[in-house]
């Protein structure tokens, strides 16, 4: 069953939605939770916070933000009673859809949960979908989540 719930959060309302989703079936399952952050520094530079911030430093920007967004869902499933453990990562190693499939083989995860914001047409094109990737490469079911209308 899935005793092994892979969660990929990035501290956003959508990420949060499959947070909730991956707490419910751990309960479900009595299973446990791996929360997973992706480091982007790529895209924290192109956005401009790291515009005046050497490289050293933007990656530690990126280490600091990728902790809170682990801190915080930790605490998240802890308060729902279920097992929690973190791991953090960079991109500068592959793409998230690749770093995922990583941490499934070497966590052995059963299942992947992840919000979706399930853009289509011209959103998808420009902005890719890492949801879409993890789908089409992950070794084992990946159940995804929605945001509400309108996020």
């Amino acid at each position: 069953m899935y005793n092994r719930i892979l969660v990929p959060v990035d501290g956003s309302a959508t990420s949060k939605r499959g947070l909730q989703e991956a707490i419910r079936l751990a309960q479900l399952t009595k299973g446990r939770v791996r929360l997973l952050h992706v480091m982007d520094v790529l895209s924290l530079a192109i956005a401009g916070e790291g515009y005046s911030m050497s490289s050293g430093d933007l990656i530690d920007f990126a280490g600091k933000r990728g902790e809170e967004v682990l801190a915080e869902a930790k605490h998240v499933v802890e308060a729902a009673g279920v097992p929690v453990e973190t791991s953090l990562v960079d991109n500068v190693s592959g793409r998230v859809a690749e770093l995922v499939a990583d941490g499934v083989a070497g966590w052995k995860a059963d299942v992947v949960v992840l919000g979706t914001h399930g853009r289509r047409g011209v959103g998808r094109l420009m902005l890719g979908s890492d949801a879409e990737q993890i789908v089409r490469t992950s070794a084992v079911p990946v159940l995804l989540v929605r945001a509400k209308a309108g996020s």
